[in-house]
């Protein structure tokens, strides 16, 4: 896999370059990986709703075709954009998104860092009061998402197109996080 460190770069113009990858991919292109931060940026997905969206100030909001609802990117946010055969490696999208996730748990570990999975919300989380803390999570109410005492640390978008992933991950590194009081972060 080649991978690509493209520095701080506007959102638009990265989406377009992956949608014009994938599109021109053949079976033998080589995978690769963006490692980008972004301009300031909010990002509203396929299933996103404006209603998430409440109060942009002069941050932009870009529809995008990546699955999801509406999420921030930014200066302190490492974003990796993976763009990967899941044919030629034999996987499906739900693995495809269990490995992403798992690869952001492993980075957090060699930080000294607990992430955590949510069942049914895609991205890691940490604890607020303790992200070092390996206990487990206490289970959720019957029905319900619990994100009680959790800070989501990377979130999760892709689109798959011809069997090849574009979109990705971006990992909250060192950031202003005041940009998500603005939005209900991917729904929630």
């Amino acid at each position: 896999m080649q991978v690509m460190v493209l520095g701080r770069r506007p959102y638009d113009g990265v989406e377009a370059a992956m949608r014009e990858f994938t599109a021109a991919r053949g079976p033998d292109t080589e995978d690769q990986l963006w490692l980008v931060e972004h301009d300031p940026v909010f990002t509203q997905g396929l299933a996103g709703r404006p209603e998430h969206v409440l109060g942009a100030g002069g941050i932009p909001v870009v529809a995008t075709n990546r699955g999801g609802q509406v999420t921030y990117h930014g200066p302190g946010q490492v974003v990796a954009y993976p763009l990967v055969d899941l044919q030629r490696l034999g996987i499906y999208v739900k693995e495809y998104v269990f490995r992403l996730e798992q690869a952001v748990l492993r980075v957090l570990e060699s930080c000294g860092v607990t992430g955590h999975r949510v069942v049914g919300a895609p991205g890691i989380y940490v604890r607020r009061d303790d992200p070092f803390s390996h206990a487990p999570l206490p289970p959720p109410a019957p029905g319900r998402l619990s994100f009680e005492g959790l800070a989501k640390i990377a979130a999760l978008g892709i689109k798959v197109s011809r069997h090849c992933s574009y979109h990705g991950v971006a990992l909250n590194v060192a950031m202003d996080l005041e940009p998500f009081t603005r939005i209900d972060p991917c729904g929630y």
